[in-house]
């Protein structure tokens, strides 16, 4: 796997902005496969922020472990919003973490078809001071599995920040 060098000065920001507010994460991955989770304990001292990760990548498992509904699963499929906003609620809610990330998605070479294309990732993040969860669609250049791993990391960085920790600092 080819990692973007980004993505580690990313998980920095993320712990510093994480501990700065007092807060702690989990994260839920199917497509990106615990990367998310390698890329913030890679840094030392994140054991401060970091509660725990989950990987979910069957169907059982996000059922099982996370309590993601079957009937979302047969109706919209694991690589849907609605699946994505209940894997980041049931992560929270099976955590001791303040917001907790999801990313579901086809990183391809296969998988994909006209409805649901190789590089469509939804990420969802859910908060311990708001009701339900906040979701965004990404279609990502299908450049190479590798490619569309980092940009759902990147993205799920990001949103981990604005609506992990930033709606509760305003």
């Amino acid at each position: 796997m080819i990692i973007d060098p980004e993505l580690a000065t990313m998980a920095e920001m993320t712990i510093e902005r994480f501990r700065a507010a007092g807060f702690r994460c989990a994260t839920v991955e199917s497509c990106t496969g615990g990367l998310l989770s390698a890329l913030i304990t890679s840094v030392a001292g994140s054991s401060d922020i970091f509660d725990r990760g989950f990987v979910t990548y069957s169907n059982d498992a996000k059922s099982e472990m996370l309590g993601v509904g079957r009937e979302s699963l047969d109706e919209f499929g694991a690589v849907s919003m609605q699946v994505a906003i209940e894997m980041a609620i049931g992560g929270l809610n099976n955590s001791e973490a303040n917001a907790c990330v999801a990313i579901t998605g086809i990183a391809g070479p296969g998988g994909g078809d006209e409805q649901k294309p190789v590089g469509l990732v939804y990420i969802a993040v859910a908060n311990d001071f708001e009701e339900g969860a906040f979701g965004e669609e990404f279609q990502f250049d299908a450049i190479s599995r590798d490619s569309i791993r980092n940009d759902a990391a990147k993205a799920a960085f990001e949103m981990l920040i604005a609506y992990g920790i930033e709606g509760m600092e305003n």
